[in-house]
């Protein structure tokens, strides 16, 4: 089980510019891009109260939406040697998942165009249930696939929350949103700071 952005992607360019893009609704100035990377993995609603009004939030948030989903593999790419630990694993028998706060069919377009939508065995977003750090996503996930799950590996501390709600082993990387202190923190089972440990965590 996977978290998408920050795990498997490098996404954060186009989300900061789609989200900073978006202020123009309510006429206010964006926060800064970095401002903007360390909320990266919220939902949307959360991203933007402390900025805007909040009768202008929904307005916001379909700007965002609409414009996100034009642009949103513009700058996008996996992480490097993401795409052969993908096809290791599925060479290994395991059954891939990507359990993320996207909705699904927003998962579902970015990882289309970057041609990762093939390599998984189900994606799931969060469509209507609560978001992580609670387990509904990740317990969704599993039912799609159809198997029990063993690890949940994300880069942030409400993927480890989540994964260890849903009684998975956890593993947190760190090229994602937060820092290897926030992550340790939040005491997941493992720590890898390359995805060539990750390969040596789930394959070796």
């Amino acid at each position: 089980m996977f978290d998408l952005d920050g795990t498997l992607v490098d996404s954060f360019d186009d989300i900061s510019a789609a989200f900073r893009r978006s202020f123009h609704v309510a006429g206010c100035e964006p926060p800064e891009a970095g401002v903007v990377r360390q909320m990266i993995g919220k939902p949307l609603r959360d991203m933007y109260a402390p900025w805007v009004p909040a009768e202008t939030i929904d307005a916001l948030i379909a700007e965002y939406r609409r414009d996100y989903a034009e642009r949103c593999a513009e700058r996008t790419r996996p992480y490097p040697g993401i795409v052969d630990l993908l096809d290791a694993l599925r060479l290994r028998g395991h059954a891939l998942a990507v359990a993320t706060t996207k909705t699904t069919w927003m998962a579902c377009t970015v990882l289309g165009r970057l041609g990762l939508e093939g390599r998984l065995d189900h994606v799931q977003g969060t469509d209507g249930f609560p978001h992580k750090p609670a387990p509904d996503v990740i317990t969704h996930a599993l039912a799609g696939v159809g198997r029990p799950g063993a690890w949940m590996i994300g880069d942030a501390v409400t993927d480890i929350a989540a994964g260890r709600a849903a009684g998975l082993r956890t593993c947190a990387v760190t090229w994602g949103v937060h820092s290897e202190t926030q992550l340790r923190d939040a005491e997941p089972d493992a720590v890898v700071t390359t995805v060539d440990s990750l390969h040596a965590l789930l394959l070796d």
